[in-house]
């Protein structure tokens, strides 16, 4: 590969680092070094997937997690990588202009759709609008031109914490939205709070150079983040193993990287691949 094909060298970003990306990304969906390699090919000659990012009811800590993530700086690379067509958080542009690279992007379809957030149905969804429309109908209208959804962090898969008791919004996951509205388009969840950034760069990658989606489970995520607990691969393990537990914060078991098990982990319960994945 041409090292000036890639424009995040611009930026500083140096070729190792940028195949480094590829790379993690390739593996973190099951996939042979190989495809990472293919992904880089891809973006050095500006075939980048198409991307529009909905937000709906929540913080904005999928998308801050992706930008934060570092070593390398996945914030910076991952824009040469896919094509970023709608943004509330990044775009420079608002109002109008917004808005306009939004209907452009639904008329040209084909994207990959990748919703943030829980989206309120009571009241037919008054309780979240933008750019003058509820979400659940931005949603519907936006996945129906998409090629698949990708739903990043729990607010968007299940619901996560806006549809937490007494749910007064009656907020749910997209998939339940766009199941009730009879929308069949490929849908991948990836719960957390947030959403591990490479397990969402390798689906949308795979999924714009080989034109498939990882294997899922009965709840749509994919089985190569979800498979395990968390548990089962923590660094911590060998503490719990040997009955070692941190009982307080700050005491000597939690200095001493002891098990947090009984501070409140919930690794043994957490289907995830956080401790495998940073």
């Amino acid at each position: 590969m041409n090292d000036t094909g890639f424009e995040a060298f611009a930026k500083g970003v140096s070729r190792r680092d940028f195949i480094k990306v590829c790379s993690a990304a390739a593996a973190a969906v099951g996939l042979p070094a190989w495809a990472g390699e293919k992904m880089a090919e891809n973006a050095a000659k500006g075939k980048k997937p198409s991307v529009v990012w909905l937000h709906f009811q929540e913080c904005t800590g999928c998308t801050e997690s992706l930008l934060r993530a570092s070593h390398p700086d996945v914030g910076a690379v991952i824009l040469d990588l896919v094509s970023v067509d709608y943004h509330e958080t990044l775009f420079a542009a608002a109002g109008k202009q917004i808005e306009a690279a939004l209907e452009s992007a639904k008329k040209a379809g084909g994207y990959v759709l990748v919703v943030e957030g829980a989206i309120p149905k009571k009241q037919d969804g008054i309780y979240c609008i933008v750019g003058g429309k509820k979400a659940i109908d931005s949603l519907v209208e936006c996945a129906e031109k998409a090629a698949a959804v990708i739903c990043i962090g729990s607010c968007a898969s299940w619901g996560g914490v806006p549809s937490a008791a007494p749910n007064p919004t009656d907020a749910v996951g997209a998939p339940q939205i766009l199941k009730e509205r009879g929308i069949t388009k490929p849908i991948v969840t990836l719960p957390g709070c947030p959403a591990n950034p490479y397990n969402l760069l390798g689906t949308v990658l795979q999924f714009a150079t080989f034109g498939t989606l990882p294997k899922l489970d009965e709840k749509g995520r994919p089985a190569f983040a979800y498979g395990r607990v968390i548990h089962e691969d923590c660094p911590r393990r060998p503490h719990f193993d040997a009955g070692r537990f941190a009982g307080v914060y700050g005491d000597d078991g939690h200095r001493n990287g002891w098990c947090l098990y009984k501070l409140g982990c919930k690794g043994p319960q957490t289907h995830a691949n956080c401790s495998l994945l940073h």
